[in-house]
């Protein structure tokens, strides 16, 4: 038997369901905000992942899936979604549109990671993009979208964490200050982190292992380092946010590694995720458009891992299915009219099953109520003889016989009420 490969899941039906419902909330939210769907390759030229993500970051050195084309040319799954929207966004000039871009996206990732709950091998996120507006306001809006998307989910004991990395002109200086304070510190730092002292400094904070966080915990803040601009923008972030009633924390470990990010850095972790408990983050990337080849364009956005939410909402989501009706026909005659009769239902926008296996009432009548399904069409021959069927309420079991030639009208009249 062939199995599945390691960290790479399967969703069944019953889980299936529950990923739509997520779906559906997601665009049902980037909707009621103005973003726009954007579908985005499976696989991109490997430099635009070095070059956006870095070139000496975990990701790109240990955890993409990349592979030589047939011309030579090398190809990367892809690990994450900002960098291809980003490359869309200028290849087809977006920027010339008059209107900001505010883009969405669903689909799935690929890192080789150690497979762990919520984190697989093949993931999938839901992100959003939002492009050309500098304000305070537009990461107030992002903010916004991602805690009301959590929220309508039910989604328990989320926090939201805040932070600035201030603006490009800043990091140098605070670069230089945390990277001196690290080397005072090296003897308790993890391998990692003794390499990121000389290559990016900034990651040290975001290290999981907990003697790193406490060699760092009294690391110099960024925040005592950024120019008058940042704190004011940064300040107008947190006064947005307190206008919305969505609470937050400071934290100010909370930091992007990479050159491009600016500004606003955000996150929503759960008490209920264990060790990995961020569910989504995300930040202000003023620098990425230009380090891919646009012009200087602002923009901020985040990225949801849709396992982590579905871990969350195993036990909170309700996922109530469509009530479906049952076509029982049975017998060579009934049959011959209940092919074409289902085919007319479905059309008709009801969804309807039947078990072609089955061969008496009984054993349809056993497999509607498997099936969970509200309502019975009874065909047998007697039926048909008569020119009639019987509907059944599966629930209260009580039965109508009602026209054939009109049975489509008379399940709609029951079957509407229902689905409202």
């Amino acid at each position: 038997m062939i199995r599945g490969i390691k960290g790479v899941k399967d969703l069944l039906p019953a889980e299936a369901l529950r990923w739509r419902h997520i779906e559906d909330a997601a665009r049902r939210w980037a909707g009621l905000y103005g973003y726009q769907e954007i579908r985005l390759p499976i696989f991109e030229s490997t430099e635009l992942f070095a070059r956006s993500i870095g070139a000496t970051t975990d990701i790109v050195e240990k955890e993409m899936y990349t592979f030589a084309d047939r011309d030579g040319s090398s190809l990367t799954l892809r690990p994450e979604g900002t960098a291809g929207a980003v490359r869309a966004y200028i290849e087809h000039n977006l920027a010339a549109s008059p209107l900001p871009q505010k883009l969405f996206y669903l689909g799935p990732m690929f890192r080789h990671e150690r497979p762990q709950a919520g984190r697989l091998r093949q993931f999938h996120q839901f992100g959003v993009e939002f492009f050309g507006v500098s304000s305070a306001e537009a990461d107030v809006e992002v903010m916004a979208l991602l805690w009301r998307f959590f929220t309508s989910l039910y989604l328990p004991h989320l926090t939201l964490e805040l932070n600035t990395l201030g603006e490009l002109a800043d990091r140098p200086r605070y670069k230089s200050i945390l990277r001196d304070f690290l080397l005072t510190r090296s003897a308790r730092l993890c391998g990692n982190c003794l390499r990121r002292i000389e290559t990016n400094p900034l990651r040290v904070l975001d290290c999981k292992v907990p003697e790193c966080r406490e060699a760092s915990t009294d690391a110099p803040q960024i925040v005592d380092y950024i120019s008058t601009p940042a704190q004011e923008h940064f300040a107008s972030v947190q006064r947005g946010l307190a206008a919305l009633d969505i609470p937050y924390q400071l934290n100010p470990r909370l930091v992007r590694g990479l050159d491009y990010y600016t500004l606003t850095t955000f996150e929503v972790t759960s008490t209920h995720l264990g060790a990995q408990n961020a569910v989504g983050a995300g930040g202000r990337y003023d620098g990425l458009i230009e380090v891919l080849g646009g012009d200087a364009t602002p923009a901020i956005g985040f990225a949801v891992g849709l396992e982590r939410v579905a871990l969350l909402t195993a036990e909170t989501a309700t996922t109530a299915e469509v009530p479906r009706l049952y076509l029982a026909a049975f017998g060579p005659l009934a049959m011959s009219l209940g092919l074409p009769l289902i085919d007319e239902l479905r059309s008709a926008g009801i969804p309807t099953d039947m078990d072609y296996r089955a061969t008496t009432l009984k054993g349809h009548l056993r497999q509607a109520d498997r099936l969970r399904c509200r309502f019975a069409l009874i065909l047998g021959e007697d039926e048909v003889g008569r020119g009639t069927a019987i509907l059944r309420d599966m629930q209260t079991k009580e039965q109508t016989d009602v026209p054939l030639a009109s049975a489509i009208e008379h399940v709609k009249a029951r079957f509407l009420p229902i689905e409202k």
